[in-house]
């Protein structure tokens, strides 16, 4: 059965005074939108509300929505604020779903395994990309999607292209995106000899660099000189 949101229609002015005083009531002011209908300011428990974020499908877990005196709806949740000091939910947006059109949404990558790079070779593994953009139904979101990295050696790449292929769903990232890759964990430092000679080729091209200046400079002095005037 999805979750069901029990929502209530706010009252009054839709400024910060009336949000505040939602919030000390123990709710959360939000609003539900979508094509085909006016948005509806409501107010909606923060509890219920952090429940569908740390479920395991997140912001795209798909929910019923019920307002007294409007037909339920189907929605999603597509942005929200916190407070920074307390890390407190203080708005929702939420947006109408119709279960036959497709959607844009982002999806949690889930490496899996340990590179043979890392347990063989001493690199690190580099999780670039986090979060990649797909197309589809509703019902075809995937809580997250898994990407096996066993066979990762030192200095491998797995891009979006390397994506396992879901039934039903486009990734909309460029296929040469990189996804993560193992590097080393360290670089050579450069030896005393190649510091020295990038010291001595500092000097010099700052030496060299001298001349040009004058050069430059003595034709605009005598620019500025007056010709002496000729006798009458």
């Amino acid at each position: 059965m999805p979750e069901v949101v029990i929502a209530k229609p706010r009252e009054g002015k839709f400024n910060k005074n009336a949000a505040r005083r939602v919030r000390v009531a123990g709710k959360i002011p939000a609003v539900l939108y979508g094509p085909g209908h006016d948005p509806v300011a409501i107010e909606v428990d923060p509890k219920q509300i952090s429940r569908i974020l740390f479920s395991e499908t997140g912001h795209n877990t798909i929910f019923d929505v019920e307002i007294a005196g409007l037909p339920a709806a189907k929605a999603m949740i597509v942005d929200w604020q916190r407070e920074p000091l307390k890390d407190q939910l203080i708005h929702i947006d939420l947006k109408r779903i119709a279960l036959d059109k497709t959607l844009r949404v982002k999806v949690r990558i889930k490496l899996l395994g340990v590179p043979v790079g890392v347990k063989a070779s001493g690199g690190i593994l580099d999780h670039v990309l986090r979060e990649v953009e797909i197309e589809c139904l509703p019902a075809k979101i995937p809580s997250h999607i898994d990407l096996d990295v066993s066979n990762l050696e030192l200095h491998g790449v797995l891009r979006v292209s390397d994506l396992p292929h879901l039934e039903a769903v486009q990734y909309i990232n460029s296929e040469e995106a990189t996804v993560a890759h193992v590097v080393s964990i360290r670089e050579e430092a450069p030896t005393a000899a190649e510091v020295e000679a990038a010291a001595v080729a500092a000097a010099t091209a700052a030496t060299a660099a001298e001349p040009e200046v004058a050069k430059k400079g003595k034709p605009e002095a005598e620019a500025g000189a007056k010709k002496p005037e000729a006798k009458k």
